[in-house]
């Protein structure tokens, strides 16, 4: 589990072509890496992924070719929002996440507002129906809270703190993100058809 507040931007410095898919040679940044170890869990936005590497301030993860056929942004080197599983002692600042992405999203406006930023995404039809006003959803790995949910569309308000520390500052319209539904509407929903289906 994780909580969507993101520890580091890091950097994909290396693909290395398996059997199938890839192995993802990744750049920490800022992220302690002390205390992960082999096995351990790290979400590469949003994506849970196990460290089956470590060297210094670097690690390595294997990503499998249904992990790359429903993300996006762990198919070539480049920046990419970092978490740690969360442990039992640890303060949940942003809401509960499974770090397994439900669908992308389409960015369709980035625009200023002040120092902050308007997001507007489409969501994929079948994920649509979980996004509430003034619910959270996780955009790249991000627990965010939306402002207005329009059918398939919906916004968010990002402050400069959240432009600064992750990789969302690098979106524009046409940009794709992997988004992850609320828990607790995901289980509701399958409370209220598992009545209707049996």
């Amino acid at each position: 589990m994780f909580s969507g507040i993101i520890a580091a931007v890091g950097r994909i410095t290396q693909l290395t072509p398996r059997e199938v898919g890839y192995r993802l040679h990744v750049d920490g940044g800022a992220l302690k890496l002390d205390d992960v170890a082999l096995g351990d869990s790290i979400a590469h936005n949003g994506v849970c992924l196990t460290v089956v590497d470590k060297e210094g301030n670097t690690f390595a993860v294997d990503v499998s070719p249904e992990t790359l056929s429903c993300t996006v942004g762990l198919d070539a080197p480049g920046p990419v929002n970092l978490e740690k599983a969360l442990r039992l002692s640890d303060v949940i600042g942003g809401h509960l996440v499974s770090g397994h992405v439900d669908g992308v999203g389409e960015v369709l406006r980035f625009d200023p507002v002040g120092d902050n930023r308007l997001l507007e995404i489409r969501a994929p039809r079948d994920i649509a129906k979980f996004v509430a006003r003034k619910g959270s959803i996780v955009v790249d790995g991000t627990s965010l809270t939306t402002n207005e949910v329009n059918g398939t569309d919906f916004t968010i308000n990002l402050i400069p703190h959240t432009l600064e520390n992750t990789t969302l500052n690098r979106l524009q319209p046409g940009s794709k993100v992997n988004l992850e539904v609320d828990l607790i509407a995901r289980y509701c929903e399958r409370l209220l058809s598992a009545e209707r289906d049996l």
